[in-house]
């Protein structure tokens, strides 16, 4: 299995050539897709080895996303895996998730950092439980952490899916159109490293973003009955 790993970045000037370093040791691709930076996580990526996909402004965590994904795929890789840029995934857990996907017929695997909660924030812990439960009920499969960015998705699934997102739901719209597909979603326990990093994530926007998202799939999934 040709696996490659796709890094979405914005302003990860600081973590990235380490995480770039670590992922390299396991001999995997790395690509990362820098979404409009205005810092030198570009520059210092393709200096630290790694192919450098760009977007000239920042179109969000998702649309950096499937432009990874595109290129893997035309590129002829027969999954990717994707991983947040500041360094909260420990590199090392990669091999789990190739194990997985080596063994299993899923199309997705997600990682799983709700069984070791320690240092994640008492509220974080409580929203990623909210939205993995309703995530779970809309795609009708039991995903302990929907939220988790650390994942692995096999080509055809890529090729299937139609995403209409490009923010941070694109993460939740993969999953459940995925399922709605037929594929099944696993999920592998993975290690979570909290050093002081600041989300991105903009607590209102991004949350009504959500809640329309969930909406709309609520709505199709009851036209689908």
């Amino acid at each position: 299995m040709r696996i490659c790993v796709i890094i979405p970045t914005y302003n990860e000037s600081e973590a990235i050539a380490g995480l770039i370093k670590q992922v390299h040791k396991l001999d995997l691709k790395t690509v990362i897709v820098d979404d409009g930076s205005n810092d030198d996580t570009a520059r210092i990526a393709k200096d630290a080895g790694a192919e450098v996909l760009r977007n000239q402004s920042n179109a969000g965590k998702g649309a950096a996303l499937i432009k990874g994904y595109a290129f893997a795929v035309s590129q002829g890789f027969d999954a990717v895996i994707s991983m947040d840029g500041d360094g909260q995934h420990a590199a090392e857990d990669i091999k789990t998730f190739i194990q997985k996907a080596e063994s299993s017929s899923c199309g997705v695997i997600v990682g799983n950092r709700m069984a070791m909660t320690r240092g994640m924030p008492v509220l974080r812990i409580a929203t990623n439980r909210f939205m993995s439960w309703i995530i779970s009920a809309v795609a009708k499969q039991r995903i302990p952490d929907t939220q988790c960015g650390f994942r692995l998705v096999k080509k055809e699934v890529i090729q299937k899916i139609g995403l209409s997102t490009s923010k941070y739901e694109t993460e939740s719209e993969i999953l459940v159109k995925a399922a709605r597909l037929g594929f099944k979603i696993e999920s592998v326990p993975v290690e979570t490293i909290y050093s002081g990093q600041k989300s991105q994530i903009n607590p209102f926007i991004d949350t009504l973003r959500f809640i329309r998202f969930i909406i709309l799939e609520f709505i199709r999934s009851l036209k689908h009955a």
